[in-house]
């Protein structure tokens, strides 16, 4: 029965072409998942999002009823309908986060109830505010100013060496994905984190920057090449910046074509792809209302 469970598994693994799968079963094993001693209690279904039972009761052909707002939990909602002057959210978040006002005199705003330990570069605890300060301080050994922070980032080579450098100081990978966390952009780039501790800008979502690159993309690249870079893309928005290195480029090529070889004969030479992997990436850092 392990066994089978493990065919079940590896049938359900996903990947780009492929749409359905099947197995044959001469013995009727697939009885066993009506089995709750072999593959445990049936899940309940999920209850309307909009009535909160199961089966939905909401009245047919007529509008649904309005949700609890995510907030404060009325129906109807009574959070204040002016943005907040320090998250500007119409529904204010800041209960739920924490005001950090740095000496650049911009305040940037930490999630408040995570409880997440950093750890100074002397091996001491510290709080979220004080790694956050700690970063501010030494990033303008690393970089003067937006453009610069934007061109090191733009390539695989200078931004391993960002990264390494950081590291050295006491700030590692772990430690700033973990400061992504706090501030509330773990589905952004570390890049985005590093410019909003640094100059207060506002992150971007991975997605958002995929689809801005693209539209360079398409007038920059062939048919052929924008067909990985889109893989690449979607890579890069599941899974974040390490997707982009050096490195992944043999195992990202093999993901989509199957082998190398058969990804040169459709790409081009070893030095061309390599050029496409490298030279796509600074339009995923352009600014968001820079010409492609």
């Amino acid at each position: 029965m392990i066994e089978f469970k493990q065919i079940i598994g590896r049938g359900t693994r996903l990947f780009e072409g492929k749409d359905y799968f099947t197995i044959w079963d001469f013995v009727g094993a697939h009885h066993h998942f009506n089995d709750p001693e072999w593959d445990g209690e049936p899940q309940n279904p999920e209850p309307c999002e909009d009535c909160g039972q199961y089966p939905c009761v909401c009245p047919p052909g007529e509008p649904r009823p309005q949700r609890p707002c995510a907030v404060c939990g009325n129906r109807p909602c009574t959070c204040p309908k002016e943005p907040c002057p320090i998250c500007g959210e119409l529904s204010c978040v800041c209960k739920r986060k924490a005001v950090v006002k740095l000496s650049d005199g911009k305040a940037r705003s930490i999630q408040s109830t995570m409880a997440t330990t950093f750890w100074h570069p002397d091996g001491t605890p510290i709080t979220a505010q004080q790694f956050m300060e700690l970063l501010f301080g030494k990033l303008p050994e690393f970089f003067k100013d937006e453009e610069e922070l934007r061109n090191i980032w733009s390539a695989p080579d200078t931004r391993k060496q960002l990264l390494h450098g950081l590291a050295e100081k006491g700030f590692g990978r772990n430690q700033l994905l973990e400061m992504q966390k706090i501030i509330d952009a773990e589905k952004s780039d570390i890049f985005d984190m590093l410019a909003y501790v640094a100059f207060a800008l506002p992150p971007l979502t991975r997605q958002a920057r995929a689809s801005h690159a693209k539209v360079a993309i398409d007038s920059q690249f062939t048919s052929r090449h924008r067909a990985f870079l889109d893989f690449v893309l979607d890579h890069y928005v599941q899974a974040g910046d390490e997707e982009l290195d050096q490195s992944k480029l043999s195992t990202l090529l093999c993901l989509k074509y199957g082998a190398l070889p058969d990804a040169i004969a459709n790409l081009g030479k070893p030095e061309e792809i390599s050029g496409v992997f490298v030279g796509f990436q600074k339009y995923l850092y352009d600014q968001p209302d820079a010409g492609a």
